[in-house]
Formats: structure tokens, C-alpha cells, sequence
């Protein structure tokens, strides 16, 4: 299964069919297990308890600043920047058995930590995906999120 965003004259590294036969078959993932890519569901809970995570940290520290409603948002950005950039891993992401790595492996680092939280920040890089599961935000920046 090919994606637009895998760009003109793509082919898949793939069995007989010609096409991949799991998400990350084309980046040597196996297909279950440790190492394979981690799906849409695991990761959209990863997400969602990391925001949750957000909301209760903004509501008891940040409440007093008067942030209003950027300041979950802002808690979100941090933690993601912070622990995928040094961990590899949110605690969203932990819970659930997921992890951050470059596509040669190894963690983001601190950079890749930081453009990788502000893109998911944005909401449409993360929406968008191509065969392999990723998100324009990892796509872009060379990233994956993998089982643990």
C-alpha cells in the first residue's frame, strides 16, 4: 500500500504482491513485537494520557499565572520536548509500551525532541500519515514510534 507522500516513482521493498504487508516493512521493522511500528489506536492513547497528564499539571501549577487555556498546551509541549528529547519516551507512550527513536536508531536528542513536540503541537502534522504509519512530524523530522 503506497501513500502520496511517499512521492513519484516509489516502489515497495515488499513480498509478492508488490506492495508492504505491514506498516514498516520498507523501514526493516519487523512486524509485530519490539522494534515494530507502533499503531495509530496505541499511540492516540499515548497521546491522550499525556494530555491528560498536561491538564492536571496546568490546572495545579499554572492556574495562579493565569495562563487560560494555553497553558495545557504549554505543560503538553514541555513534556513531550523534554522526555522524548532525553528518554525517548512520554509517559503516555511509556505506559503503553511505545518509544521515540530515529529511523538509524537511538533516541531524537534534545533538537529533534523539541521540533518533534512543536510540530505535534500544530494537531494537522500528526492527522496526516503515510504506509508506514508515521506522521508528517515524524516523517519530517526521521523519527518513528516503535514498540518497546
Amino acid at each position: 500500500m503506497f501513500s502520496w507522500l511517499d512521492g513519484p516513482g516509489r516502489t515497495a521493498q515488499s513480498g509478492a504482491s508488490g506492495v508492504q504487508d505491514y506498516p514498516g516493512q520498507r523501514l526493516g521493522r519487523p512486524a509485530e513485537g519490539p522494534g515494530s511500528v507502533g499503531r495509530f489506536g496505541r499511540r492516540l492513547l499515548g497521546v491522550l494520557l499525556d494530555w491528560v497528564i498536561a491538564l492536571l499539571i496546568a490546572d495545579a501549577l499554572l492556574k495562579p499565572l493565569h495562563w487560560g487555556s494555553f497553558a495545557p498546551l504549554a505543560v503538553f509541549f514541555v513534556e513531550h520536548a523534554v522526555l522524548v528529547g532525553t528518554l525517548g519516551t512520554t509517559i503516555g507512550h511509556r505506559l503503553l509500551g511505545l518509544r521515540v527513536e530515529r529511523l538509524s536508531g537511538g533516541l531524537p536528542g534534545p533538537l529533534l525532541g523539541t521540533l518533534r513536540a512543536l510540530l505535534l503541537c500544530l494537531a494537522v502534522p500528526p492527522l496526516i500519515w503515510d504506509a508506514d504509519q508515521r506522521g508528517l512530524h515524524d516523517r519530517y523530522l526521521g523519527t518513528l514510534v516503535v514498540r518497546t
